[in-house]
């Protein structure tokens, strides 16, 4: 079983059993909500991207990508070797390199707001990086009806329970029911996709056999 957008629009609004117009007009937003609360409790397969950009002379901020949601790494590429920066807090940043006049190669980074990386030492130069994160996938609500993600074909009950839970608050409706079916389509996410999806078979079974 799997959802397009055109056919879990349609069951949440059987499973809540309104086509009340407010309500109809909203379900774009709805949905969107339910997958901004997966997106930020599960970490499914298609949420790692990599991309290159360039530090700028001078510059103490870089820019993160419009789908960024939580680094993995960032790099200097230097004459092909990479150079990884450290993730700090900004007080640090800002205590290592406190004087904005003193310029080098990169070496820590820190979160400066949603949209920018703060640097430190600030660029001596234009440097390439790489930068491997976790994004926030297309959502269903993008596209025609006929609209897929991996959420609606690999996970459609978890998606529909987290729909529902955010159509029975704008309802006013008691969430509690459909909010412990999240919960339990949820933690069979996590296990397939934090778990076992993550595991070399082989050296798992090959540590069980040395444990035993």
């Amino acid at each position: 079983m799997s959802y397009t957008q055109a056919t879990l629009k349609t069951a949440i609004q059987d499973y809540l059993e309104t086509d009340e117009t407010t309500f109809v007009s909203q379900l774009n937003n709805i949905i969107e909500n339910a997958e901004e609360r997966i997106f930020k409790a599960v970490q499914i397969p298609n949420q790692r991207k990599n991309v290159q950009g360039s530090m700028t002379t001078n510059s103490r901020f870089l820019t993160t990508p419009t789908d960024f949601l939580a680094p993995f790494s960032l790099a200097v590429i230097s004459s092909d070797t990479y150079s990884y920066l450290e993730l700090k807090h900004n007080s640090f940043v800002r205590e290592y390199a406190p004087d904005t006049t003193v310029t080098g190669k990169p070496k820590y980074y820190a979160i400066f707001d949603d949209n920018t990386f703060e640097l430190a030492p600030i660029p001596d130069q234009d440097y390439v990086a790489e930068f491997h994160y976790l994004y926030k996938p297309a959502s269903i609500t993008v596209g025609d009806t006929s609209t897929e993600t991996y959420l609606s074909k690999n996970a459609p009950d978890l998606l529909l329970y987290a729909s529902l839970c955010e159509g029975a608050m704008f309802l006013k409706m008691d969430p509690t029911i459909y909010e412990a079916k999240y919960q339990e389509a949820l933690m069979r996410m996590k296990n397939m996709t934090e778990g076992r999806d993550q595991r070399d078979e082989m050296r798992y079974d090959s540590l069980r056999i040395n444990v035993t």
